[in-house]
């Protein structure tokens, strides 16, 4: 079932964390921020939403981090129910899309629910003083293949959030799969 989050909520702080990496190497919200903002992603590996923006996500990523925003993606769905969203399976993911940001295992879901995220892919925005500006989609083809005249909402959003510290009044929300929640102890 396809969920919709809320709108920007400008100014939130981003929360801190402390997450290993399918790198091996464990990350907190200061190594991977940058000097003109930061982006922080929940992703997953098994929802159809995501795996159909992860080459433009992928290009994306590293066309933000030549302009100084620092990029995050987190993994926080219950591997339980989905096993495809193992630690293991991110692992492989990484690796085999040469993933060039950390990509963070969010098991105790905290950080997801410290955020706010919701679905995959789920999108926070950040300017240089880890105040919220953006939280919509990619761009406008969704789950649809990019075409020449597809928007670049995050890319562009993003820019903007570099060079001026603060995001576009409109935003058009992302749209993904339901963060996968454990069930209730």
């Amino acid at each position: 079932m396809a969920t919709t989050p809320p709108v920007c909520d400008f100014g939130a702080k981003a929360p801190d964390f402390t997450l290993p990496g399918t790198d091996g190497r464990t990350y907190a919200l200061a190594d991977v921020a940058g000097p003109k903002g930061t982006l922080v992603m929940f992703i997953c590996n098994h929802c159809p939403y995501v795996k159909a923006i992860l080459e433009r996500l992928i290009v994306t990523a590293q066309d933000l981090q030549t302009m100084g925003i620092g990029v995050v993606a987190i993994c926080a769905n219950d591997a339980t129910t989905h096993p495809a969203d193992s630690f293991e399976n991110m692992k492989a993911l990484a690796e085999r899309h040469a993933f060039p940001f950390p990509y963070l295992h969010d098991e105790t879901q905290e950080v997801a629910k410290a955020y706010g995220a919701v679905c995959t892919p789920d999108f926070f925005g950040y300017n240089a003083d880890l105040a919220l500006q953006y939280r919509g989609r990619l761009d406008d083809a969704g789950k649809k293949p990019a075409g020449p005249d597809t928007s670049s909402d995050l890319l562009d959003a993003m820019h903007r959030v570099a060079e001026t510290g603060t995001g576009p009044e409109a935003q058009v929300p992302s749209m993904g799969c339901s963060i996968k929640w454990k069930a209730a102890a």
